[in-house]
């Protein structure tokens, strides 16, 4: 039986290679809906919330968004210590204008980021996030993209992932932890 336990753990990446690497160790730059250039040693001594998505989500990204703005409504003041983001991983039509009206629509302490491909792809890289293209048969797109909400501490370690599917009764004292 170890032999078996040994061989099937072989081919699994490091526990390292799959967790996001820690804030402080994130060399990303991004820009927000007001065009300003934000890197990760911004938020340092700050607890972050990051979700990647797209504006043109038709379900997982706006009921993500609505969880969260919910979130940050029942913690209350506590959430103001928050940052919290949306990546967009659809650079080609999330211009920070069309991030700017997006997250205008949840929670005013959202914020909208988006860059070049290369920039963007950068940033998933370092949160092991991944995302792609899909093609649809009417000519437009869509993106399938990876749906947790990534935690991480003031010092910028990692804490925990909100699953798309926890129900907030687990999201928010996930929250709470990291805010302690």
């Amino acid at each position: 039986m170890l032999g078996v336990g040994a061989y099937r753990t072989r081919s699994r990446p490091a526990l390292g290679a799959v967790l996001p690497v820690p804030m402080s160790e994130m060399t990303w730059q991004l820009t927000d809906e007001k065009n300003q250039r934000v890197r990760p040693a911004d938020w340092i001594d700050r607890p972050v919330m990051v979700f990647f998505g797209f504006t043109w989500c038709p379900d997982v990204c706006p009921t993500t968004l609505s969880d969260i703005s919910l979130w940050l409504e029942e913690l209350g003041a506590e959430a103001d210590r928050l940052i919290v983001a949306l990546i967009s991983v659809d650079p080609e039509r999330d211009t920070p204008d069309a991030l700017a009206a997006y997250v205008g629509n949840f929670d005013p302490r959202i914020l909208g980021l988006t860059g070049t491909a290369d920039e963007v792809a950068r940033a998933a890289s370092e949160f092991r996030v991944t995302y792609r293209r899909v093609d649809k048969d009417d000519g437009d797109y869509t993106m399938d993209h990876t749906a947790g909400v990534f935690l991480f501490y003031p010092d910028g370690r990692f804490a925990s992932i909100i699953d798309f599917h926890d129900d907030r009764r687990f999201a928010v004292p996930k929250i709470r932890r990291t805010l302690s």
